[in-house]
């Protein structure tokens, strides 16, 4: 157990970390008035409010799977690193149609996803105003308390720019009222940007570098999130193309310094830990959601429904969840490495590595295995014949739902192993108290790379060292043994470290890139990464060409200009009365 009772406003409790989380405790007392503004408890109920939004669980949709903080449709189905999975193409379709880069701007799950973002703002918005009324004399953190709720606001801001581009802003002091009357045009994908890191930096100011209580934000967490919005800041875009243009090398060397002022953090000792419920707060964890389960609040208690859906399944399999978000063969493709462990940069053009064949009598086994892997597939997927975490009950089995559609390869990475204590043992299967991590310290050793790397010079060096740093955590973590002789691994497990001999520009830029998706897969990252680089139509198309073979659904799958950002819905557009500008790529509305 780790909450109790969440306080005000709250459908569903959750907090965020960078260090008891006891001012989560809090059971609300009817509702918080001008009145009743000085109670020096009003800060803490509404500001629980407003880590709750994290929970995307509002009075008008309970459905967090569809719009889940985690982006696991959004962020990795839409791009190369997994299928939408479950029992077929037509199985909530409007994700197939993610998957198959098919969005139209009827599509409801991207309503429901703007709708969920926008109440989270609006909570957000609400609290300010009210906390700005609190006398700093009745409660003296009440400008931390500010500074952490405009940190979660700016949190969702970022998130509805990567999605949409074109979204209306919502002053904190605008009537609700007047929310239909806001253009979608008014500012610039850049100018939202500038804008978020800068109310990022000021929330900074007020912050302390830690917090007593795990679960508030801090200075560190409200820099690193600064650092990766200036990140993606830094690279322009054409707003009639989404291409990028030009990229802002003195906006790049801002994330390095930024980065630089974080410390405190730490790699993790094994990439296996980050799945452990007893490492999920320590020196890796810059900023994440935190869940908990059987904690009194009903039920399992306040876990990530986000991930209700993505339970594996399947003959002999521990769960009989859903089975949707699957690792794409192309993602196990990418873990292949050369003699000297590096990655294969041309693995698109090699046969596919450890596909599923079946023997006369039923059996099965794993073909084209001869090469070297990056011990990361094992961490992060789960193969047939391959050791499942701890599980002792089997080897990972056939365990996907529609296997003749999406193939047998599961996910690892967010579950614990099946025989813990600590998983649900029934419906929603596998659920856990596991933080979701939306920033960690290997994120900020990658970005501080990718902006070294963009600036060049003298910066090469050091980019190619804190990859390397990345890298050796997982050449050190304990491999994957072989289900049945322990004494072996299970793959022929290989990762070396970049030399610098030959470190180019050029070369460095697809390293950083490569070891961003390898270390990073199913983060629900790949996609904004992949526009940010401005490399999501070239990326999607190699893609989709390299899968057809295996999936027979990408036959006639494009990606197309524009498509880089979601369409604005329908709904939302006739919500404006009419006055929002659709992205670029899409038809009028």
């Amino acid at each position: 157990m780790k909450l109790n009772n969440i306080a005000a406003l709250a459908i569903a409790a959750f907090c965020i970390t960078s260090c008891s989380d006891d001012f989560l405790r809090n059971e609300p007392q009817g509702s918080l008035s001008e009145a009743n503004m000085n109670d020096p408890n009003a800060a803490d109920l509404l500001v629980s409010g407003a880590y709750a939004t994290f929970g995307c669980r509002y009075a008008d949709s309970n459905d967090p799977h569809f719009y889940s903080i985690t982006n696991w449709s959004h962020g990795e189905v839409r791009a190369d690193n997994a299928y939408k999975g479950g029992g077929g193409e037509t199985d909530i379709w409007e994700f197939h149609d993610m998957e198959t880069a098919k969005l139209q701007p009827n599509n409801g799950l991207l309503d429901g996803k703007w709708f969920n973002v926008y109440c989270g703002i609006s909570r957000c918005n609400s609290a300010i105003r009210a906390l700005r009324r609190i006398d700093e004399s009745v409660n003296k953190d009440i400008k931390s308390r500010i500074a952490e709720v405009s940190v979660i606001r700016s949190f969702w801001y970022f998130d509805l720019v990567r999605q949409f581009n074109r979204i209306p802003y919502m002053d904190i002091d605008l009537p609700e009222t007047e929310y239909a009357s806001v253009r979608n045009d008014e500012f610039t994908r850049e100018q939202h940007l500038a804008r978020i890191a800068g109310e990022l930096m000021a929330a900074a100011n007020d912050l302390p570098d830690s917090q007593p209580e795990i679960g508030r934000i801090n200075r560190r967490a409200a820099l690193a999130l600064a650092a990766k919005v200036k990140l993606y800041q830094a690279y322009e875009e054409d707003p009639a193309t989404n291409a990028v243009v030009n990229i802002d090398k003195g906006l790049l060397q801002e994330v390095v310094e930024l980065i630089n002022q974080i410390d405190g953090y730490d790699l993790l000792d094994d990439f296996q830990q980050l799945d452990m419920l007893e490492y999920e707060n320590g020196v890796e964890s810059v900023l994440a959601v935190q869940f908990s389960k059987d904690d009194g609040s009903g039920g399992v208690g306040r876990i990530n429904w986000g991930n209700l859906l993505n339970s594996m399944t399947g003959p002999g399999c521990p769960w009989q969840g859903d089975g949707f978000f699957l690792p794409s063969q192309d993602l196990i493709n990418a873990y292949q490495t050369d003699e000297n462990g590096l990655p294969l940069f041309d693995y698109q053009n090699r046969p596919d590595y450890g596909i599923v064949e079946f023997n006369a009598d039923g059996s099965y086994h794993l073909a084209n295995v001869g090469g070297n892997v990056d011990p990361r597939l094992d961490f992060v997927t789960g193969r047939p014949t391959i050791t499942y975490k701890t599980y002792e009950g089997s080897p990972c089995g056939l365990w996907v739902r529609n296997s003749d559609t999406y193939g047998y390869n599961n996910t690892k990475r967010f579950w614990l192993s099946p025989e813990s204590p600590d998983a649900q043992q029934g419906w929603p299967w596998g659920a856990s108290a596991l933080n979701w991590q939306l920033i960690r310290y290997a994120d900020l050793l990658l970005y501080k790379a990718e902006a070294l790397i963009e600036i060049g010079g003298n910066g090469l060096e050091e980019a190619r060292q804190l990859i390397n740093r990345v890298r050796s955590r997982a050449m050190n973590s304990k491999y994957v043994k072989d289900f049945n002789d322990p004494s072996k691994d299970a793959a022929n497990y290989k990762i070396g470290l970049y030399p610098a001999e030959g470190w180019t520009q050029e070369y460095a830029r697809k390293a950083l890139r490569t070891e961003m998706r390898l270390e990073k897969a199913m983060e629900g990252e790949r996609f904004y990464d992949l526009v940010r680089w401005g490399i999501a139509k070239e990326t999607m198309n190699n893609y989709f060409a390299a899968e057809r073979d295996n999936r027979i659904y990408y036959q006639n799958a494009s990606f197309e200009t524009g498509e880089e950002y979601f369409a604005i819905p329908t709904a939302q557009y006739n919500f404006s009365g009419g006055i929002y500008t659709q992205n670029p790529g899409y038809p009028g509305f």
